[in-house]
């Protein structure tokens, strides 16, 4: 039987994830049944989300995460092999699943890369946008301030609303060497 990798939690994190808090374990690839692919992981998912999350796993658990994989086999006649899916399988290096469970990827232009998928192309992105225009309702006369225009999803919002509101503030300070007030006096508004 086929073999392959994936990253258990062996110690809930302390602080910042270490190393020693996971490990790398083998398993048996399973069979396919109608329905289903195999793919091999090309990139998986590091999140913010996961640090907070792995809080409720067990120990001995694969890492949460997606993962976006190329179909090296499928019993699903909508999908090819050669083909690239999502899923929300952890962090393997391999995962059958049914076909129907994926979000195919759709041919990408040329020199976009895969990893976009999971971050500008994929969740973080369309949080970005679903939230700055449906949740937030903003409007281009509106000011938009970002403050963790770091991270994946902030960045996204910081580079639309940049585009679509006049007055766009994004900061990614650390709080404990910048003084919020001063920022704002020297970047709101009203200054």
């Amino acid at each position: 039987m086929a073999k392959g990798k994936k990253w258990v939690l062996v110690k809930h994190f302390d602080g910042l994830p270490k190393r020693t808090d996971l490990e790398m374990q083998e398993f048996d690839i399973p069979e396919l049944k109608d329905g289903d692919i195999l793919l091999q992981s090309v990139v998986l998912t590091v999140d913010p989300y996961m640090r907070a999350w792995a809080r409720s796993m067990k120990t001995g658990d694969t890492m949460i995460g997606e993962i976006l994989g190329k179909v090296t086999e499928s019993k699903d006649p909508q999908i090819k092999v050669g083909e690239h899916a999502l899923i929300r399988a952890g962090w393997v290096t391999h995962a059958v699943v049914p076909g129907k469970n994926t979000l195919k990827i759709p041919d990408l232009p040329e020199g976009v890369p895969l990893s976009l998928c999971l971050g500008t192309l994929g969740m973080p992105g369309l949080t970005a946008y679903f939230g700055l225009f449906n949740a937030c309702e903003v409007k281009p006369t509106d000011t938009v301030y970002v403050n963790a225009a770091a991270g994946a999803v902030g960045s996204v919002v910081g580079q639309i609303a940049k585009i679509k509101v006049l007055n766009t503030l994004l900061d990614c300070f650390i709080y404990c060497t910048v003084r919020v007030g001063t920022f704002y006096i020297k970047y709101g508004p009203l200054h």
